[in-house]
């Protein structure tokens, strides 16, 4: 039993809360790369691993049948990835944060969603999930770690939707918390955080997210192909094929792009999930092409 396994089933004994981990670990072997352990404990897991690109590129889609976090819920993913080894990993469908305890005496009203993954040299890790739907009155929290070498790459996104304005529940009440960082060989090389609550109004105000309700990030990091001096006509080659597909898509003016040494940060700001998804998706595949030469196979899982 893992760390974190065995700190969240002492954590479970209070009888009000779901702790699902999950600890995946991928190699690369003479068949290609495998989905060579599962380490599970909870409403947490994959089924096999699927190859519609070939034996090169593992797909697995992350499953949590309940669907949803409530109140002292916690939710701990985490993914190895060995040398030369390449996945993607998606969802079937959204996730959410429930609204959470009004009575704080049944137990903690904190709802955990807590992601790590760690690249070797060489490997390729694609993370591409549906997106996450926040409820009016939750107490939510989404971490996430990316540890990343000189040759690894990630590519990777987050869609978060911020009640559910279309039905009338709009995040008037609730927090919400995501944080982002990304390692370089140990050292931080990007930090984000979000803090969405009533007392900071960062909902409606216009150096925060102005009035609108989808919050997506995508992260792009190739240190070897996009750090440092030898490699700038490269990296504004792809700011221009992305920001022409931006562009195309007619969603220039919700769209910022941040580039770090060796990372690509995206954002989106509107009011649309599916737009944020279609925009992303267009945006994986001019990078995938460039950094990993490889042409976009959208997960089948997506068209059902």
């Amino acid at each position: 039993m893992s760390q974190s396994t065995a700190n969240s089933a002492t954590a479970a004994q209070n009888g009000r809360s779901w702790i699902a981990n999950l600890d995946l670990i991928f190699s690369q072997t003479a068949n290609g790369s495998r989905l060579s352990s599962i380490e599970r404990n909870g409403p947490l897991s994959v089924q096999k691993a699927f190859y519609p690109e070939g034996p090169d590129c593992a797909h697995v889609y992350l499953l949590h049948p309940p669907a949803g976090i409530v109140s002292g819920d916690e939710l701990h993913l985490s993914a190895k990835l060995e040398k030369n080894s390449h996945a993607l990993l998606t969802t079937p469908g959204a996730n959410r944060f429930y609204r959470a305890r009004d009575d704080k005496n049944l137990g903690v009203s904190l709802q955990l969603q807590q992601t790590q993954y760690q690249l070797s040299d060489n490997a390729i890790l694609e993370h591409l999930p549906q997106e996450t739907l926040i409820f009016q009155g939750a107490d939510a929290v989404n971490k996430l770690d990316i540890q990343l070498t000189q040759s690894s790459i990630y590519l990777g996104w987050d869609v978060i939707c911020l009640g559910l304005p279309v039905m009338d529940q709009p995040f008037d009440k609730g927090r919400f918390e995501q944080l982002c960082q990304v390692k370089l060989d140990g050292k931080l090389v990007f930090h984000d955080r979000l803090k969405v609550n009533q007392d900071n109004q960062l909902m409606d105000k216009k150096a925060g997210l102005a009035g609108n309700h989808i919050v997506g990030t995508f992260i792009a990091a190739a240190p070897n192909q996009l750090s440092g001096e030898r490699n700038r006509v490269k990296s504004e080659d792809l700011l221009t094929l992305i920001r022409g597909k931006v562009e195309a898509l007619k969603a220039q003016e919700k769209v910022s792009i941040s580039q770090l040494d060796g990372l690509f940060i995206i954002r989106y700001l509107g009011e649309r999930s599916e737009e944020c998804k279609k925009l992303f998706a267009a945006i994986w595949k001019i990078l995938r092409k460039a950094l990993c030469e490889l042409e976009s196979k959208a997960p089948r899982i997506w068209l059902t």
